[in-house]
């Protein structure tokens, strides 16, 4: 077997659907699916019964744990030389293992991991919402481009390595359920395994589906840059401060509008850039208003859970934690 794909699934039996649907249409046929039921009160094994005849798919369930443990038990029960790691909410173009056999007979590495894009048919705030994550006017620009500011760090939504380079790292850390995939991509660095970015072996990637999950989804991504750090010092760069610094801008402009309105410009300035170029991105003007309250959610999101997490580890001397560790991923 040369690919193991490896899902996590937590109450998405409709994601699950579109996921393994998509992987059924792949011309390259020699990989398994394992679904990984993490304690779900909606199951999704109807669903992957359903294709049973299709693909090579297992189903298994354990107690809720977090994606990390659910993958990890996915690794240990698959057989492929490869494994990928994908989200639920993702869906694969029909070429996608394809690409990533072409990527690693031309380039060969121990790991590696494609970007996302937003599919057509995703509503417009999951478009706005992608527009966030992906531009460079809100440093999401930086994740899964050609060009890159530092070293490829592949995220759990798209991501591969060899089986063997998985094990040999323990896999991803099953007490993180926030920051592990990048946590699990320092370790490969830091080990001395070749890791590059697949432009080619790209998904669709549904992320949130309205603005409070979304929150939600930054600000612990936000806590667990400073846990990141902790973790692994000297892993922490600029740009990771930059959404802090943006929130802590925009409270400061807040004050000073109280005193004289014409403070609020620049955040109006910014708004004017995000609208107009997420509008022609996207090709839809309704798309880049809604670009405007995603980007200060994501930014402000972010920034928030950082220094929430600075004060708490740094200052205070507290250990992990999470700030919607029972509800996030519902």
């Amino acid at each position: 077997m040369k690919y193991s794909v490896i899902i996590p699934v937590y109450n998405r039996p409709d994601e699950i659907e579109e996921l393994l649907g998509s992987l059924a249409r792949q011309s390259f046929k020699d990989f398994e699916a394992i679904v990984v039921e993490d304690g779900s009160t909606l199951p999704c094994k109807d669903v992957v019964d359903r294709y049973s005849q299709q693909i090579n798919v297992t189903y298994l369930w354990k107690e809720n744990g977090g994606p990390a443990a659910a993958r990890n038990m996915g690794v240990e029960a698959c057989s492929g030389e490869y494994v990928l790691i994908l989200d639920s909410d993702c869906v694969v173009p029909d070429g996608y293992l394809n690409a990533v056999e072409q990527e690693l007979l031309q380039h060969p590495c121990d790991a590696f991991g494609g970007p996302d894009k937003a599919h057509s048919g995703f509503s417009p705030l999951q478009k706005a919402i992608n527009y966030t994550m992906t531009s460079f006017f809100t440093t999401g620009g930086i994740r899964g481009g050609k060009k890159k500011l530092d070293k490829f760090y592949p995220r759990s939504f798209n991501m591969g390595m060899k089986r063997s380079c998985y094990k040999a790292l323990g896999g991803f850390s099953a007490d993180m359920r926030f920051g592990e995939d990048i946590d699990l991509s320092l370790r490969i660095f830091e080990a001395g395994y070749s890791c590059r970015l697949f432009p080619s072996a790209w998904v669709w990637h549904k992320r949130r589906t309205d603005l409070k999950k979304f929150f939600r989804q930054v600000i612990n991504s936000g806590i667990a840059r400073i846990h990141l750090a902790k973790r692994h010092p000297g892993s922490m760069k600029l740009v990771h401060m930059l959404p802090a610094a943006f929130t802590l801008g925009c409270i400061l402009l807040l004050v000073c509008s109280l005193i004289c309105p014409y403070a609020l410009l620049p955040l109006l300035l910014y708004a004017t850039l995000l609208m107009t170029d997420a509008a022609l991105k996207e090709k839809s003007i309704w798309v880049g208003c809604l670009a405007i309250p995603a980007a200060f959610v994501q930014l402000g999101g972010y920034g928030l859970g950082f220094l929430w997490a600075w004060w708490q580890r740094c200052v205070l001397g507290k250990g992990e934690f999470g700030a919607f560790r029972k509800n996030f991923y519902k």
